[in-house]
């Protein structure tokens, strides 16, 4: 079996492999409604459980569509309904249990120790559906979105990141490594990325160059990434946060700098008018609502990694 926990973790070989399962089965699927089945059924009675500590919307309906398209079934539990969350049953027991009864385990967790110590007594496949410093799964499926809509390898591309140093943009310099394209970040002084990664990164050779001017982060991007300012894991000071980020909304006029056929893409949610504006969230070169759908058609192929049912 196979985890997906990092995209660091994984061969750059085995990535591709996820996305060209991916590209293949999207195509056989225009003329299919969203619950019929793939016609090979390859996850045939296979059951997908999942667990969120974390609200969820595009992560909780990508894997569930992603399980029933394969042939398979899935149940979303809250940690809340579970005596793992107010029963004080621990992770070692709650594991064993998972195990006895599904196939695979999605986790979106409040806890990157919660998630490597599950991983570490559970018996079937688990995937990271979201942790505090990691985000594989939507990062994957940006990639795919990527080279789909510029119909070119990303590692022809230059990749900009314009924002704080999250666990989206953690994955993302994980796979400029393992994709190894150009990504340049913008952001202010005091929320450049986690130093131990970018040490790993620069020892595996990464194209990775930071910048506190987003002016020149974005300059001749092909791609421009946002994401919120005020993240779900933020524990700083809001208000002086936002002050601090101030010059860094991806706006029209930053967006003259990247080139003119640059895409946006944001994970969602967004908030108009603070990382992005409402002008380019939803204008041309916007493609966010097909970045959100393409989650779904990645995920299949992440689950069949998983199960090791890749063909």
């Amino acid at each position: 079996m196979n985890n997906f926990i990092n995209i660091r973790d994984i061969s750059a070989k085995d990535l591709k492999k996820i996305l060209f399962d991916s590209k293949k089965r999207k195509a056989k699927r225009k003329k299919l409604n969203y619950l019929e089945p793939d016609k090979d059924i390859p996850l045939k009675g296979r059951f997908l459980i999942q667990m969120f500590e974390k609200s969820s919307t595009r992560t909780r309906l990508s894997f569930y569509l992603a399980i029933r398209q394969l042939g398979g079934g899935a149940l979303n539990l809250r940690k809340d309904e579970l005596h793992f969350g107010e029963g004080g049953e621990s992770i070692y027991d709650t594991a064993r249990i998972l195990s006895n009864y599904g196939d695979i385990f999605m986790l979106r967790t409040d806890s990157d120790k919660k998630l490597q110590e599950f991983k570490r007594y559970i018996k079937i496949p688990i995937i990271n559906g979201l942790s505090p410093s990691s985000h594989p799964t939507q990062i994957l499926s940006d990639i795919f979105t990527i080279e789909e809509i510029t119909k070119k390898s990303i590692h022809n591309l230059n990749i900009c990141w314009i924002g704080d140093g999250n666990n989206v943009l953690n994955s993302l310099i994980e796979a400029s490594v393992k994709f190894s394209f150009n990504l340049k970040i913008g952001c202010p002084k005091r929320y450049e990325p986690n130093k131990s990664l970018i040490k790993w990164s620069k020892k595996n050779k990464s194209k990775i160059k930071i910048f506190n001017d987003p002016k020149k982060a974005i300059s001749n991007s092909d791609v421009v990434f946002a994401d919120k300012f005020i993240g779900i894991y933020d524990k700083k000071n809001k208000k002086k946060k936002i002050k601090d980020f101030k010059n860094f909304q991806v706006n029209s006029k930053l967006m003259k700098y990247a080139k003119k056929t640059a895409i946006f893409l944001h994970c969602l949610p967004a908030s108009r008018g603070q990382e992005v504006s409402a002008e380019v969230l939803d204008g041309k070169q916007s493609k966010v609502w097909q970045q959100a759908l393409n989650r779904l058609h990645v995920q299949k192929s992440i689950l069949l990694y998983c199960l090791e049912k890749l063909r």
